[in-house]
């Protein structure tokens, strides 16, 4: 639901928008995207969702450049009460960022009490995306 708001909220701004679950578009679509943002929760023990494991497995076995010319942001979504807090998104942010994918906001780590967190970033995000150009 979140990443459908944003994808509402990025049309308002004036962006084209396709709003996809990690199991909707494979590593080779996701290498041209030039703007990307990632709302990810944690699942079990610190694990990627069911819908973004192999996504995240092909990510991690791209070229080093693979995402040189991307701009992203990552809200992670979890639960304090696990000690692997908000990790999917952690390891989203970092792998991005490692394949060559430049941050333009802030990862945002989410609690269960999220809603107005992830309005926030995602205001802020778009507004970021937006000074791009």
């Amino acid at each position: 639901m979140l990443a459908e708001d944003a994808g509402s909220s990025a049309t308002d701004a004036g962006f084209e928008v396709e709003v996809r679950g990690m199991d909707e578009i494979d590593v080779d679509e996701m290498c041209e995207v030039e703007r990307l943002l990632i709302y990810c929760s944690t699942w079990g023990d610190g694990e990627q969702p069911d819908n973004a494991q192999d996504l995240f497995d092909a990510v991690s076995e791209a070229d080093a450049d693979a995402f040189a010319g991307m701009s992203y942001g990552v809200l992670a979504l979890g639960d304090t009460a696990f000690d692997l807090f908000c990790e999917s998104g952690k390891e989203w942010d970092a792998i991005l960022e490692e394949k060559g994918a430049k941050r333009i906001a802030e990862r945002m780590d989410c609690d269960t009490d999220f809603e107005d967190d992830a309005e926030f970033w995602t205001k802020t995000s778009l507004d970021a995306m937006q000074a791009l150009d």
